[in-house]
């Protein structure tokens, strides 16, 4: 056995490096959080070769003074800490002290800084097998400049595991794009090979960070998203959330903030998975950017090299505060947010509301001379101002009351009667307060037996009639369920479960909760159980299985809501099963009613199996297709 011995500096370095120092996106990440830490108001970024040729940072923060340059590029030399007492409440993005030694180890690394109380900068530069860091003088402003050269150019085993330049600069895109992100009040700069990527001015008023917002993640995301704000014991929560017809196809567009520190944190993703379980659909991700301010105390940012995540001392109150802001802020979207979305992206934000609910001071109305101009309407196509047509509820059409043309298209074969539209329309004076009609207007007619079509401000309305009263069906369910509590119907034979000890001692701690959700459940040995009541609505299901996923949930999450999942989709087919069903020809007062419901219920937007229930079709949208005012 060889003698114990230390290890020399320069080698603990660089195990510490294969820690935090993972691609060229590693290095830029604690650079520019030490920028932050430092409270500079503008970063700068230049990158060439993807990061790996070179990587300089620059700011206008505090600075470094001259005596502490070498200081700084020690392992365990910080100015964040100094006692236990700092450690558990840390505010700072950075405080290990290794981030500059561990860089310093596998790159030409030189530092130079100025503070505001001395009249030249300095700068240290490392290189070399013993790391001795050289001091000199250097011009530059108040602030600090990190270059790192030639990357991993003494560790080639870990260069060799680098992907294109392409690929690494993507990923050192994203790195910035996150920190600019989590600090409003800071300008960023990125450049690649001498190219402008990106170049954001400090962000202070409500619509500088959702200008910020939209060019870091799109303009149809701040279109399509709502604004959540909400407190509550200690806990702040604020940003956008997308709508659930925003989705996409993976989670590339999740961006969560713990006191301004990007984080992914498993209970964090299920909470916002909770939140859109039923207004999502299959295989489908949310779109957000939250953050979180909690008390520095109450979480713990130590638990990993590269603070990417962190550990709340109290996960079930933050998991169920997360839960509730989110579910009931999607449940509060209502047709008009939905329409502000759409109308946004063909009229621009400043008109979306106007266009939505004519509250705007100034904005034509339908069918306005204004409107037709605006539009791109011909200057000979006369309309009536205020004139709109719209379906005169006591004017009711029958299958037998179609149009004269498809009477004579059917006489020629030339329509079959299942795919007739049942057309009703009557020429009616609007009211003057343009304010009183309902985001989804009024309905003119049934397409196929399956589509209401409908006439409103903002232009088409289309609605799938059957997957609109299956949510309004669900939701009605839903509430009666809440109305009454989950009652336990008794097993004629008790059902035993084999588990593990583990599983079995969950039992008795978390007896009471498992009675609130309708399970009754026994111990009776060290490693089985005993089910002698379930929920009555779900007497027909799987009671082993579900057993067993609603431990599974309480080891993973300290909590469970399988038995309020399982329910919910028993509940989602019945309301299948007894909607209104395609084919079925509805009168005019039917289809409004039908639209009224679909304003008044929460989540309508979408079926209960995350399908849209409805979308529109705008004017400006319309004139494209017709090539109006070309």
């Amino acid at each position: 056995m060889p003698h114990i011995h230390l290890l020399s500096p320069r080698l603990a370095n660089q195990i510490a490096a294969g820690e935090v120092v993972e691609r060229p996106a590693s290095v830029v990440k604690e650079l520019i959080e030490n920028a932050l830490d430092a409270g500079a108001s503008r970063v700068d970024v230049d990158i060439e070769q993807g990061g790996v040729k070179l990587i300089r940072v620059r700011d206008d923060g505090c600075g470094i003074a001259a005596e502490d340059l070498s200081l700084a590029l020690s392992r365990h030399a910080t100015s964040k800490i100094t006692s236990l007492d700092d450690l558990e409440a840390v505010a700072s993005l950075g405080f290990r002290g290794e981030a500059l030694a561990s860089i310093s180890s596998v790159s030409r690394l030189s530092l130079t800084s100025r503070t505001e109380n001395q009249e030249a900068a300095s700068k240290v530069e490392v290189e070399g097998r013993d790391m001795d860091a050289h001091v000199s003088p250097a011009a530059h402003p108040v602030g600090s400049t990190v270059e790192v050269r030639d990357l991993f150019f003494n560790t080639p085993a870990r260069r060799k595991f680098l992907r294109t330049e392409k690929t690494e600069f993507g990923h050192v895109e994203e790195c910035v794009r996150r920190q600019a992100l989590s600090r409003f009040d800071t300008g960023f700069n990125l450049r690649h090979n001498q190219r402008a990527v990106q170049s954001l001015r400090p962000a202070l008023s409500e619509l500088d960070k959702e200008r910020r917002i939209a060019s870091l993640c799109g303009q149809q995301f701040i279109d399509n998203a709502v604004v959540i704000s909400a407190e509550a014991t200690g806990l702040k929560l604020w940003g956008w959330v997308a709508l659930p017809t925003f989705s996409r196809s993976q989670a590339d567009l999740q961006y969560f903030f713990v006191n301004g520190r990007v984080i992914r944190d498993r209970l964090v993703a299920h909470a916002v998975r909770q939140a859109y379980r039923d207004v999502l659909y299959n295989n489908r991700h949310a779109a957000f950017v939250l953050y979180l301010e909690v008390d520095p105390g109450s979480v713990d940012v130590n638990v990993h090299p590269t603070k990417d995540e962190v550990r709340f001392r109290d996960g079930r109150l933050v998991h169920d505060f997360l839960f509730r802001t989110l579910h009931k802020a999607l449940a509060d979207v209502r047709p008009d947010d939905h329409l502000r979305g759409a109308v946004a992206q063909s009229l621009g934000r400043e008109n979306a509301v106007a266009a939505v609910t004519g509250s705007a001071e100034g904005l034509p109305s339908p069918g306005s001379a204004a409107s037709e101009s605006a539009l791109g309407y011909p200057g000979g196509l006369e309309r009536t101002p205020g004139q709109v047509t719209h379906p005169d509820p006591q004017h009711q059409w029958q299958a037998s009351d179609q149009l004269g043309f498809y009477k004579a298209l059917n006489a020629g074969g030339g329509v079959s009667a299942g795919h007739q539209a049942s057309v009703a329309a009557h020429p009616l004076q609007m009211p003057e307060d343009s304010e009183q009609e309902p985001p989804l207007g009024y309905a003119i007619a049934q397409l196929h037996g399956i589509y209401i079509l409908a006439q409103s401000r903002a232009g088409l309305i289309m609605v799938d009639m059957h997957a609109a009263h299956e949510r309004i069906t669900y939701e009605r369910m839903k509430q009666a369920l809440a109305q009454q509590d989950l009652k336990s119907q008794p097993l004629l034979v008790p059902l035993s479960l084999a588990v593990s000890q583990k599983e079995a001692g969950l039992v008795e701690t978390h007896g009471d909760e498992l009675q609130q959700l309708g399970l009754v459940i026994e111990r009776i040995g060290p490693e089985t159980l005993a089910v002698r009541q379930i929920p009555a609505l779900l007497r027909g299901a799987d009671g082993e299985q579900l057993v067993r996923d609603v431990l599974s949930d309480l080891i993973e999450h300290g909590q469970s809501d399988r038995v309020e999942a399982v329910t919910q989709e028993l509940l989602g087919t019945m309301a299948c099963h007894g909607s209104v069903r395609a084919n079925r020809q509805l009168t005019i007062p039917e289809m409004n009613s039908l639209l009224r419901d679909m304003e008044a219920t929460e989540r309508s937007g979408q079926c209960n199996h995350g399908r849209p229930t409805w979308t529109v079709m705008t004017l400006a949208e319309l004139d494209k297709l017709f090539l109006r005012g070309r």
